[in-house]
């Protein structure tokens, strides 16, 4: 199958016989077969307009399906994006595609093809297949390639007709004292010979390097994998050191493949990096993911460094477009002939969705599927169909997380009593088994950057695959850790940040802090607790402390009686938890006592089979202390309406719409 058709603007140009500005006037509107971007139809003989393409955090979203539901979702799917990316090469004459991570792991057709069909030598993953047919000129690594183990992620990245690079990933126990004498995993970059057609029509080489980095956590988060086989470095400090040699390998153009987000706090080995890539000589733009935003974007309105409305990132162009093929990003680069390399004048920056919302709340999708994608993964996309709608049991009552945020929640609490089951059961015989065992559970899916479609949401009756992949998303691994009383206080007062302070006698102040992500917020069951909301938080959303005389958990008790903060307790987590992931206090791979064999998932499905019916009512062991006169509000998916009724420990209200497609509700405290 052959990549998508590049048009020929140039060509088009040439037989009009009308001059540039007047060319570029009659297609203004659509009133030519193509709308030209103003670099391709302006460009001068000694300048060529290069347009380069992003996707990015694909996590296995081919199609516009979501497993998850087990429904078709207009919000989602590379066969779709793909729509877009012939449109990018329609307005443009010289073009480029690029991906930046995060395309291996993310729903159940990944766990699938991981668990279940595996990879033989020749096998193509879908997602590869996809970006063959599409015809991708280069690619880093996300985080999320790592889930599976090193061995899988080999396999399918064997398939891709693309080069894919990595300069941040070592082989082996040890760092040189040179970045460029490491031994990388893969080719840090890649330097692409593009024939381009200049202002006048005639064919140029320019030398286009793509170097690529990931985020240097992927240690803690994926370290069963990893610790003792690879080993990461610092991206700005690699970025650095890599950077000179593309230049001295004569690269015109030196294209950062960034699976790292936009933040202005440069600390060594942070995960994202992004912004700082661009203050780095010789870089001339930036792609970025791994936040699952859209840049450029109100998101990152105010940080220093960061031109949020042109697209900059510390003066050079930077894009990220969105998650599981929302959005297609672009850079546009003006580059002008100097001597014999070429440099970039001038530059611009573009994000597209896939997608509408009406003011109805309605999703509308602004591109058909490109059929050549979707039927590559017809296949796997009925096997996958089978394999999550595989029956293990039953649920008495309906799981949902549309209020996971602000009360105890049902399918938090299904995932701790799976935790707790599986946990006791292994170390009832050895040394830990006279301690008591609690559970840390977050809800994955609740919003947020996710839209309002994106809860849990399980009937009573029967509970599926899908269902349970639906309560735990991530091919996480059980682990427990030995901690003391101050220790689970401490990790609660980290979960508490995600809630804004609050005013006595004020009237619908905010609830929840944007910046904090749904799944850092903790839930431990087998205590009960209240949050003091009027105590400012005691760590910041990256769990840096930031106010050590705070106390938000108030009232911490085990088995009614206050928590002894020197009495140890074992805590059934995850290994991204126990390994550091989170930054949460005192929390680290020190503290693990079990490194156990199984993903969280498994265990769920485990616990199910079990017990035949499972009664996930939440028991509303924590709840909000009483502030005199305040109200707040929160925003969650509209289907929460169904379910508002059956929230125990809160008092909680509709309070009208809220913004993209949310519901707005109300708490009085």
């Amino acid at each position: 199958m052959n990549a998508l058709p590049i048009h020929d603007p140039h060509r088009l140009f040439a037989k009009s016989g009308l001059s540039r500005r007047d060319f570029l006037a009659s297609t203004a509107g659509g009133a030519a077969l193509v709308t030209l971007h103003p670099f391709s139809a302006l460009a001068a003989s000694d300048q060529a307009h290069l347009r380069i393409m992003e996707t990015t955090d694909i996590h296995v979203a081919v199609l516009p399906y979501d497993y998850y539901a087990d429904r078709p979702n207009e919000t989602m799917g590379l066969s779709r994006t793909a729509s877009v990316i012939d449109g990018f090469r329609s307005e443009a004459t010289n073009t480029m595609l690029v991906d930046n991570g995060d395309y291996l792991q993310g729903n159940p057709m990944g766990d699938w093809i991981a668990y279940e069909r595996g990879m033989k030598e020749g096998d193509l993953h879908p997602v590869v297949e996809a970006m063959n047919l599409l015809g991708y000129d280069g690619g880093t690594l996300g985080n999320h390639e790592f889930n599976y183990g090193l061995s899988f992620m080999d396999k399918v990245n064997a398939g891709a007709n693309y080069p894919l690079v990595c300069a941040n990933l070592v082989r082996g126990t040890r760092l040189a004292s040179n970045p460029r004498d490491d031994d990388l995993y893969m080719k840090p970059y890649v330097i692409v010979d593009k024939t381009v057609l200049d202002g006048n029509g005639e064919e140029q080489t320019i030398r286009v390097g793509f170097i690529g980095f990931v985020p240097p956590q992927i240690m803690i988060w994926d370290s069963r994998h990893l610790v003792g086989n690879v080993m990461t470095r610092d991206i700005v400090e690699t970025a650095a050191a890599w950077v000179p040699q593309m230049k001295e390998e004569c690269a015109d153009i030196v294209i950062a493949l960034s699976h790292s987000g936009i933040d202005d706090k440069r600390v060594d080995g942070m995960e994202n990096a992004s912004l700082f890539l661009g203050g780095v000589d010789g870089i001339d733009a930036v792609f970025t993911g791994h936040q699952h935003l859209v840049f450029p974007g109100d998101a990152f309105a105010g940080l220093e460094g960061v031109d949020a409305e042109k697209g900059l990132l510390m003066g050079k162009p930077g894009v990220q477009a969105g998650f599981w093929g929302s959005h297609m990003g672009l850079i546009d680069l003006l580059v002008e002939r100097s001597g014999n390399s070429w440099n970039v004048i001038s530059s611009g920056v573009e994000t597209r969705p896939i997608y509408t919302r009406g003011e109805d709340r309605s999703v509308n999708a602004t591109v058909d599927d490109y059929a050549p994608v979707a039927e590559a993964a017809q296949d796997d996309h009925e096997s996958t169909l089978a394999y999550v709608r595989r029956s293990v049991g039953k649920t008495s009552a309906p799981l949902y997380s549309y209020f996971a945020l602000v009360a105890d929640d049902p399918s938090v609490q299904i995932v701790s009593q799976a935790q707790v089951w599986y946990v006791s059961d292994i170390l009832k015989d050895g040394e830990y088994g006279d301690l008591p065992v609690l559970s840390a559970a977050a809800p994955f899916k609740a919003g947020g950057r996710g839209g309002p479609e994106y809860y849990t949401d399980v009937a009573a009756g029967d509970v599926a695959i899908k269902n349970v992949a639906d309560l735990y998303l991530y091919p996480n691994t059980v682990r427990a850790v030995l901690v003391t009383g101050a220790d689970v206080k401490e990790w609660l007062e980290r979960s508490a940040g995600i809630f804004n302070q609050v005013e006595p006698g004020v009237a619908d102040q905010p609830l929840i802090n944007p910046d904090f992500p749904s799944y850092n917020f903790d839930v431990i069951d087998g205590v009960t607790f209240r949050i003091d909301l009027t105590q400012p938080s005691k760590y910041d959303s990256n769990g840096e402390l930031i106010n050590p005389d705070a106390n938000r958990i108030v009232d911490l008790a085990y088995q009614g009686a206050p928590i002894d903060l020197d009495a140890q307790f074992v805590v059934a987590t995850n290994n991204y938890r126990a390994g550091g992931g989170g930054n949460f206090p005192g929390i680290d791979a020190s503290k693990i006592i079990l490194e156990a064999p199984d993903t969280n998932r498994d265990v769920i499905v485990r616990y199910i089979v079990d017990q035949g019916t499972i009664n996930p009512s939440a028991d509303a062991n924590w709840t909000f202390a009483p502030v005199e006169g305040a109200t707040v509000i929160f925003e969650t998916g509209p289907k929460g309406r169904d379910f508002v009724d059956d929230v125990k420990g809160v008092k909680i209200e509709p309070a009208g719409d809220g913004a993209d497609g949310f519901a707005q509700y109300r708490i009085t405290l």
